[in-house]
């Protein structure tokens, strides 16, 4: 038996070099009779892959796809970006992790994308780690499942790209030159139709489509002066050509449906979980006197000597440090309630760091930015910080890790207006202060003399399941003897 098979390895060894000469003699024919005995040429790899859109941010299970940067058959390189995202705290712009091809878009600009499904098709070539490949690809449904998978990959492989036709672009250029479009081809960079939120929220207020817009920002980029430009110019040539429309019958109502932004939605959504929570009010006035005079002395010193490009001082800073050092002595205003998923019973988890939300009015709607680690901080290292969230909530250029893991918030209206409010509890939080005007009002001093008094109303609001009103008044407290006598700050500087 055993010399049998010995004779039969002989003879299929023996027999594997007679079929490789047959390849070389017989081209097609050979290949066959190679694939028979197990050979196969070598190739390059080539496999597409549905790449899965990660998770962005906390929370986050949907983004809207506001830009792609390729169309399919555009070659890709490690990092290269791929599109730019808008979820309902921050754009994000996704990079491609590998070099390869895209062969599928899944989404159109505007289109809602699911976190952890497939937004793009990629042909990945090289050799790309398994573990990368498993972690940001969809798995290959296996063949005993209808050939879905094969049919995935042919769909991907054969779908033209979207927009004009071969067919199309060879008629075009055999046509005349007297039968093609007399429109002039406006000449655009890569990144053309990419504008900040703010643009795009413009855009989507004039109801104009972004990407007929000439764009005179760098690389084509559209400009809030472009839709303005391109909007008067729309309305001239509709003045010109559409006939003086009959008044407007205004004894009859009419209703006009107009669908929310992203970011409404998701406020929506935000501040409808929100007030599922038991609110209560607490609100008082605080005298802000001694604060104006410090802060303008040292508002003087920072006019002539700036430092950490801090030339001015708002009233915000202080209120946040305040805050901070009133969490010392009641850390459950820091804490957040956690429902055990089993058994249904309610905890407070208490959390080490001060990170305060700062509720901020920004072109894309109301956002809530976060300085982390508050207690660490001095008034110029907040200052600086609050500067740079501004500055990026105003150009929407705020990210994920900017937005997420606050702990307590603060909401200032008082710089738009308003002197009492009653604000609305952050997910994940359990108490939220509202800051109202600063107005000029007549007080009596230690001598009965009238005089000028700076003064404000803070409104609190906090989660009345843990958070009692005495509770909530002993803190409001410290918070205001800090702010009406910011001397004492400087003792509890760390």
């Amino acid at each position: 038996m055993f010399l049998q098979r010995s004779s039969r390895a002989v003879r299929s060894q023996w027999c594997r070099p007679q079929g490789l000469s047959r390849v070389l003699a017989h081209g097609s024919q050979g290949a066959f009779s190679v694939s028979r005995h197990g050979f196969h040429t070598s190739r390059a790899l080539q496999v597409v892959k549905p790449v899965l859109l990660a998770d962005i941010g906390e929370g986050i299970v949907e983004c809207e796809i506001i830009q792609w940067f390729v169309e399919p058959e555009a070659r890709v390189e490690e990092f290269s970006p791929l599109c730019e995202v808008q979820s309902d705290k921050a754009s994000v712009e996704i990079t491609s992790r590998f070099a390869g091809v895209v062969k599928k878009l899944h989404y159109d600009a505007g289109d809602m994308a699911k976190v952890g499904k497939p937004f793009v098709d990629i042909d990945i070539q090289g050799d790309a780690k398994k573990e990368d490949l498993e972690a940001l690809t969809a798995p290959e449904p296996s063949q005993g499942q209808g050939g879905s998978g094969e049919a995935l990959n042919k769909e991907s492989l054969s779908k033209p790209p979207e927009g004009k036709t071969t067919e199309t672009v060879k008629a075009e250029e055999k046509a005349p030159v007297g039968q093609q479009s007399d429109k002039p081809k406006k000449s655009t960079g890569r990144f053309a139709s990419l504008a900040t939120p703010a643009v795009r929220h413009l855009s989507k207020e004039f109801d104009v489509d972004i990407t007929e817009i000439e764009g005179t920002g760098k690389d084509g980029r559209v400009l809030k002066e472009d839709i303005h430009r391109y909007v008067e110019s729309r309305k001239s040539s509709a003045a010109a050509s559409t006939p003086t429309q009959p008044p407007v019958d205004t004894a009859t109502q009419t209703e006009t449906p107009v669908q929310l932004t992203n970011i409404q939605a998701q406020m929506f959504k935000a501040m409808t979980r929100s007030l599922t929570i038991p609110h209560f009010l607490y609100t008082d006035e605080i005298d802000f006197s001694q604060m104006h005079s410090l802060r303008t002395r040292l508002n003087k010193v920072l006019k002539s000597s700036p430092q950490d490009d801090i030339s001015k001082l708002s009233y915000m800073p202080f209120i946040i440090k305040a805050v901070s050092l009133a969490l010392y002595q009641y850390p459950i205003l820091n804490a957040r309630v956690e429902i055990d998923a089993n058994t249904q019973k309610p905890s407070l988890v208490h959390r080490s760091q001060h990170n305060i939300g700062i509720a901020m009015d920004t072109p894309s709607g109301l956002l809530v930015p976060v300085i982390k680690n508050v207690a660490s901080r001095n008034i110029l290292s907040i200052a600086s910080e609050l500067t740079r969230l501004q500055t990026a909530a105003t150009a929407g250029k705020l990210s994920p890790q900017d937005l997420s893991g606050g702990t307590i918030t603060v909401s200032n209206i008082g710089n738009i207006g308003g002197t009492y409010l009653s604000p609305v509890i952050v997910e994940k939080e359990v108490a939220i202060l509202g800051v109202g005007r600063i107005r000029t009002v007549p007080a009596f001093d230690e001598e009965d003399r009238v005089v000028k008094k700076q003064a404000c109303n803070f409104s609190w609001s906090a989660d009345h399941r843990v958070v009692d009103g005495a509770t909530m008044a002993r803190a409001a407290e410290v918070v205001k003897q800090i702010v009406e006598e910011p001397d004492v700050m400087v003792m509890h500087m760390r």
